[in-house]
């Protein structure tokens, strides 16, 4: 089902607008592509600028006198994808006992959901992708109770750069509480990189000048009117300013002073927050998945300022200090180990810690809940990936949907 209207033309880079009006039936038994993702090949079946669908499963005896919690779940994909915005839903309402209605949906990453610049505050909006999975939330609000949900008692949960968008609604508008949901659910909350937009001017020019819109009079027009083809083979991750390698999370979100006020860590130190209970939580070897295969410790150094443009020598001497060579992994290089262990734990592990240690402090003790998951599975053990990230996605949706089929 829409929950917003296509963002497609002057809707580009705009905050999403309420769904166009239809009328007769429409058959939504079947899911609709999720966002383009950075680096995809057009044309597929799969992915979508028009991509702005929510999903939604509750018990067949559901009415709208059932008021059942509601779990709504946002995927991750470090902003640059959709990593899977159409799990299916079905085995954990039936294994909840019929006794909660399950929401997921699709919101916009790479360029089209977090392009920045001073322009797109002008002409536009910035972090539509966050934009989109409130207006997501306020589609729940306005008619989940059809479905036999209750309004009142949402639930949001997120993995990874879902986990992190989590994180950025408990602190949105500077803590702002809109009624949205009650709660918030966390795996390894991702905190990116987390730039000014003044930044990212720099991101924008050469998105701009390989779209071929760059000197136009109104550049983020010429953008709207180009051909997704065109845009789409700009949407693509190039190094920093001075760096060789390109980080593995080019396009997130921006400190716009508005919807994100400041750095998320500062918010939540000054207390912020929604206060709502939380869930927050990691895997043993965050890392694994995406630290570079290290041979020594320069190449620790170079991933790290890759992906972390302001660390200087001194900050990644730092690093290799605290992370020094570590018992060998299959399958990898000598300093993987330091590699993941050290990005794991500034990306995720920390965060999700931090969190928690500051809610339980600023809020409520009895409201806040820490896990971490060390599971070894024979597969990633060979590998050489210990217990890696959001390796538990199959335990809590079920094995087969974990998915987009």
């Amino acid at each position: 089902m829409r929950y917003a209207a296509p963002p497609l033309g002057d809707l580009r880079f705009r905050a999403p607008s309420d769904p166009l009006k239809t009328s007769g039936v429409k058959n939504a038994t079947s899911f609709q592509a999720i966002c383009l993702a950075t680096d995809t090949e057009l044309p597929t079946t799969t992915q979508s600028e028009d991509c702005l669908f929510v999903n939604v499963w509750g018990p067949a005896s559901a009415t709208s006198k059932s008021k059942l919690p509601v779990w709504v779940f946002i995927t991750g994909g470090g902003y640059t994808a959709n990593s899977n915005a159409n799990y299916n839903g079905s085995t954990v309402v039936a294994d909840s006992g019929q006794s909660i209605v399950m929401v997921n949906f699709a919101y916009r990453v790479g360029s089209f959901g977090f392009l920045a610049s001073e322009k797109v505050r002008e002409n536009g909006d910035l972090n539509v992708g966050l934009l989109d999975q409130r207006m997501a939330l306020k589609w729940v609000q306005q008619h989940i109770e059809q479905f036999g949900g209750d309004p009142s008692h949402v639930v949001i949960h997120g993995d990874s750069a879902g986990a992190g968008s989590v994180a950025l609604h408990l602190t949105a508008y500077g803590g702002r509480d809109d009624g949205l949901f009650v709660g918030g659910i966390g795996e390894s909350v991702f905190f990116p990189a987390q730039p000014q937009v003044c930044e990212l001017e720099w991101q924008f020019s050469r998105y701009v000048n390989d779209t071929g819109c760059a000197g136009s009079p109104d550049e983020l027009m010429c953008l709207r009117s180009k051909d997704l083809t065109v845009l789409q083979e700009a949407n693509i991750a190039t190094p920093f300013p001075g760096r060789t390698a390109a980080p593995l999370f080019y396009w997130t979100p921006t400190i716009d002073g508005e919807l994100i006020q400041d750095y998320p860590y500062r918010l939540i130190e000054q207390g912020k927050f929604v206060k709502v209970p939380i869930i927050f939580g990691d895997d043993t070897n965050e890392g694994t998945y995406f630290a570079t295969n290290a041979s020594t410790p320069a190449d620790v150094a170079s991933f790290f300022q890759d992906n972390y443009p302001h660390l200087t020598s001194t900050d990644t001497d730092a690093i290799n200090s605290q992370y020094p060579l570590m018992a060998p992994l299959p399958e990898h290089a000598a300093y993987f180990p330091s590699a993941a262990a050290a990005y794991g734990e500034t990306t995720f592990t920390c965060v999700g810690n931090y969190i928690s240690q500051k809610f339980a402090t600023m809020h409520n003790p009895h409201k806040v809940w820490n896990y971490r998951v060390n599971i070894l599975q024979p597969e990633d053990v060979t590998a050489g990936l210990g217990v890696p990230h959001v390796s538990e996605m199959p335990a809590i949706f079920g094995l087969g949907n974990a998915n987009d089929d």
